[in-house]
């Protein structure tokens, strides 16, 4: 059964009616199809009104759906012969972040990213895409792993964070996400990252210091949750919608302040509406941003990613 949105409330009512029609069909033996159609066109145009309109906090909501394209989907899709490749050498496992090796349209990269699960088990698995430092360890020791072996590294990012549970603490969270961010701007491999759904605070960081980072349409990419700043700001979470509209955390809002060099187009009616193309059209954005990278040197992909986070913090400046 789909999920709706509290927004999208018109489009489940005719999402409804036209199941039903469809359901009197088979029973009665009689053709509605025009009456179907009719109310399919209907629909569509209900979807593109609804989301050429949708405000900052809206497409919170839709980076959150849980029909998203998650980063075991992507991998499934965009990867050949994965294989994954777990622990940090350090202290465990962080079922929070998945990575390994495979191909990426035929060329070798090391993949990696968080996954939120999609199941009830699967999410308290994996801790619901929150990476412990273990994760992030887990994580330099793959980008420097590609590094050894001249792979380019595709990163994928939902989260709404690292977590900041007291273990997670006691065991260097600050510190085992300053290293990440620091192996990302010093690896002479090429780096491409994707936010696909949340990108929350330094977790999101951690995995998302790239030469080029590109970003679903109705993606979200943040300093700190809505929620988490309202109740900073207005002592109460009920003020989300309004701290949504001032973090200037949508995917447009990114590409106008340089964070991210793509905007990936979603399907009509978002990525949960079609997760298939969704992710082969994200391949396709990843693909030219490799593609671009590929005459640069070692030393050029380090300089690369240097001057593009310098000029972000100029801008800022400015």
């Amino acid at each position: 059964m789909r999920h709706f949105l509290d927004f999208e409330k018109p489009i489940s009512v005719l999402e409804g009616k036209i199941e039903e029609l469809r359901h009197m069909s088979s029973d009665m033996d009689i053709n509605i199809a025009e009456e179907v159609s009719r109310l399919q066109e209907r629909m569509t145009r209900e979807i593109k009104s609804t989301y050429a309109k949708l405000g900052p906090w809206d497409k919170v909501q839709v980076a959150r759906h849980p029909d998203r394209p998650k980063t075991k989907m992507i991998i499934n899709q965009l990867i050949d012969d994965f294989t994954s490749l777990s622990g940090d050498r350090n202290f465990k496992e962080d079922h929070a972040i998945i990575g390994g090796l495979g191909r990426f349209r035929g060329q070798s990269v090391v993949v990696m990213g968080t996954e939120k699960g999609s199941s009830t088990d699967e999410r308290i698995k994996r801790n619901f895409g929150m990476a412990r430092p273990e994760g992030y360890r887990k994580a330099r020791r793959l980008m420097e792993l590609a590094e050894n072996f001249g792979l380019p590294v595709l990163t994928f990012v939902d989260t709404a964070g690292a977590y900041p549970g007291r273990g997670a603490e006691e065991r260097g969270q600050a510190e085992a996400i300053a290293r990440s961010i620091e192996t990302c701007l010093n690896l002479t491999s090429p780096i491409v990252s994707a936010v696909v759904g949340e990108g929350g605070s330094g977790g999101a960081i951690a995995l998302a210091t790239g030469n080029r980072v590109v970003m679903y349409e109705h993606a979200v990419y943040s300093v700190i949750s809505p929620e988490g700043c309202a109740s900073i700001l207005w002592r109460s979470s009920d003020h989300a919608r309004d701290a949504a509209e001032a973090l200037r955390l949508t995917a447009q809002d990114m590409a106008t302040l340089g964070v991210v060099d793509d905007v990936v187009k979603e399907p009509l009616g978002a990525a949960h509406r079609d997760p298939q193309k969704a992710i082969a059209d994200l391949g396709d954005s990843i693909e030219k941003q490799l593609a671009d990278l590929a005459p640069l040197s070692g030393d050029g992909l380090v300089k690369d990613r240097h001057a593009k986070y310098i000029a972000l913090g100029e801008k800022g400046l400015a």
